[in-house]
């Protein structure tokens, strides 16, 4: 499933997320979310809550977080599937997105908010770069791929993100995630 895709697409319910662990606190820069996505079966999505790279090259680490919030009308179909593009500036250009790094977005915080919005979730649709953990696919990359502070490299089209479908009230949440430098 995941080859050399360049970018896939997922859509799962049944989420389940969890802070990673480490011995060494310091080292702790992932949520991950698991999810049933379909004849896909298990999918992992691991989501930066801040950059290693940008501290270990005196830059800003923290994750600047865009949401924007949209009714939905039909649910996307579970699966996992290869994905053309996904670009920011494309989403970006019909709403007003803010992208924000305030105190309330430091680690621990983004931590809690990816946690508590995947506990209200009845879906999750994903957007990454593929990879294959040992007993299942999953995506990484879920943020911005544009060039950042301590990242020289500029991949256009190819952004990972994350839309939350509530039920309640039939609205949608899409998360962005860009690091320090990113436009």
């Amino acid at each position: 499933m995941s080859g050399n895709l360049a970018l896939a697409h997922a859509v799962g319910g049944d989420l389940k997320a969890r802070v990673e662990q480490h011995r060494d606190p310091s080292r702790i820069d992932h949520v991950w979310i698991r999810m049933q996505a379909g004849d896909a079966g298990s999918v992992e999505i691991s989501i930066n809550t801040s950059s290693r790279r940008n501290l270990l090259a005196g830059f800003d680490p923290r994750v600047r977080v865009g949401v924007i919030s949209r009714p939905w009308e039909e649910l996307p179909s579970r699966g996992f599937d290869p994905c053309p593009r996904f670009d920011y500036s494309e989403q970006e250009q019909d709403a007003n997105v803010f992208f924000e790094h305030f105190e309330h977005f430091e680690r621990e915080a983004l931590e809690e908010l990816l946690i508590a919005t995947t506990h209200r979730a009845y879906l999750l649709e994903a957007w990454g770069t593929p990879y294959q953990h040992p007993q299942h696919p999953g995506l990484h990359q879920i943020h911005s791929r544009r060039a950042s502070c301590a990242v020289a490299e500029d991949i256009r089209f190819h952004d990972g993100a994350l839309r939350f479908y509530f039920p309640a009230d039939n609205k949608s949440a899409l998360f962005l995630f860009k690091f320090c430098g990113q436009p």
